[in-house]
């Protein structure tokens, strides 16, 4: 579970104290990157609770997400259609899927702690 979290620290921290901007015309395709990103993140983190977490899988993951999602908003450009939306929606609900899945986890496994304790005294 430390690599995505540790990624996602040390980038967060890298953009916080960078002085570097992002020309307003390639926002659009780093804000879908960055939203494949997180979804990549937050997949390895529920992968990990899950017991099923697999470096390989998560960084192939993270890059081709990143790519895919990068290369389907150029080609929206392109075509004068906003292809990224699709994007959106699809890393949003996954996005939201793992943030839920992660949720219940950690709420069953503070679960069992108490209930464990609970039996022991």
């Amino acid at each position: 579970m430390w690599l995505p979290v540790l990624g996602l620290v040390v980038g967060a921290a890298i953009g916080l104290v960078s002085k570097w901007t992002i020309p307003v015309e390639y926002s659009s395709y780093l804000s879908i990157a960055i939203l494949a990103a997180l979804d990549t993140v937050f997949g390895g983190i529920r992968a990990s609770l899950e017991k099923s977490f697999d470096d390989t899988v998560f960084l192939t993951g993270f890059f081709t997400n990143i790519l895919v999602a990068a290369l389907l908003a150029y080609i929206g450009v392109q075509l004068g259609v906003d292809l990224y939306l699709a994007a959106v929606v699809a890393f949003g609900v996954r996005l939201f899927q793992n943030i839920a899945v992660i949720r219940r986890i950690v709420v069953e496994q503070a679960q069992a702690r108490r209930k464990a304790r609970q039996t022991s005294n």
